[in-house]
């Protein structure tokens, strides 16, 4: 399950967007790219995340490419692209390239990116530690057929019956068989 299915209220920012003096604005404009230099690291964590669940074994592992918007799902091409009217002489949002840039590669790869290594992370969760918490029901999206402790019946037996039973690392247990707490 993704966060944004579970939100149970709506961020309010366009309400409050023109309160905002225009040189918070502008400083704010510059932190929204400056996490750019911090893409290469979550590559580098998101491969490493990856590859070390196929050395545990794991298949069937969604890729980057899985979480990525089909190209040609995007509403704008350069062609079409809208813009804004500038609100001063050098601002970026009355170009085409602009938001092609934003919009079509940076934001959904940024997004995509995140998305999944967030959900390797969970599998890495749900493999290594199966045991419950207020918030392990949010890890479902990383499901996995048996945890490591699932593995080796003597460990498998030391589990309070919640974790040993739970069908997010175990999947020949289903919710329905789920014992009542």
């Amino acid at each position: 399950m993704k966060t944004c299915e579970t939100c149970t209220h709506r961020v309010e920012i366009g309400r409050h967007y023109k309160e905002q003096p225009v040189w918070i604005r502008g400083i704010g404009m510059v932190l929204v790219y400056l996490p750019i230099i911090t893409l290469p690291f979550v590559f580098l964590s998101a491969y490493l995340t990856y590859y070390h669940l196929r050395m545990m074994g794991a298949k069937n592992i969604k890729t980057l490419s899985d979480f990525l918007p089909n190209r040609s799902s995007h509403r704008y091409t350069l062609k079409d692209q809208i813009t804004m009217d500038a609100s001063f002489k050098g601002s970026t949002s009355q170009y085409k390239l602009f938001w092609i840039l934003n919009c079509t590669w940076y934001c959904p790869v940024s997004v995509a990116l995140f998305e999944w290594h967030a959900y390797m992370v969970k599998i890495v969760e749900n493999w290594w530690c199966p045991f419950g918490h207020d918030k392990k029901d949010g890890y479902m999206e990383g499901a996995i057929d048996q945890s490591f402790w699932h593995v080796y019946p003597h460990d498998k037996a030391k589990l309070n019956p919640e974790d040993r039973d739970n069908p997010i690392w175990n999947e020949g247990f289903s919710s329905e068989n789920k014992p009542n707490s």
